[in-house]
């Protein structure tokens, strides 16, 4: 069973489709709310507590089906900043290239998100 979402879907939503429209002006606020947001719809799509995605300062989530961990540094991490959190999510950038350039630090079997990301619900609309 999923998390309980604490941000409302319409405000993350909006706030995502905010940071879209200027990353390098949306306000912190809304920055925090997309990054949120956008770390509870992964935990939606792929609940589970095997890996933990860490966006500091602004959020962390524990996802994907697997073992759980109870104590310590969990064995499958995936860290980055929240611009690259977003572009991730939203499909602005790839899984692939964000490794590459070293904008994501995965650790663990279960930490590769290629196929979780982009998230549906942080895509922009084609309608």
């Amino acid at each position: 069973m999923p998390p309980r979402r604490r941000t409302d879907p319409a405000e993350g939503r909006a706030a995502v489709q905010a940071w879209r429209a200027d990353p390098a002006a949306a306000p912190t606020a809304v920055r925090r709310t997309a990054v949120r947001f956008t770390l509870e719809e992964l935990a939606h799509v792929a609940p589970g507590n095997a890996v933990e995605v860490r966006v500091p300062p602004d959020g962390a989530v524990q996802a994907v089906a697997g073992p759980r961990h109870t104590r310590g540094t969990p064995p499958n991490v995936v860290e980055t900043d929240p611009g690259t959190w977003l572009a991730l999510a939203t499909g602005a950038q790839t899984w692939a290239d964000a490794v590459a350039a070293g904008l994501v630090h995965a650790s663990g079997e279960r930490a590769d998100l290629t196929g979780l990301l982009p998230l549906q619900a942080a895509r922009p609309r084609l309608t």
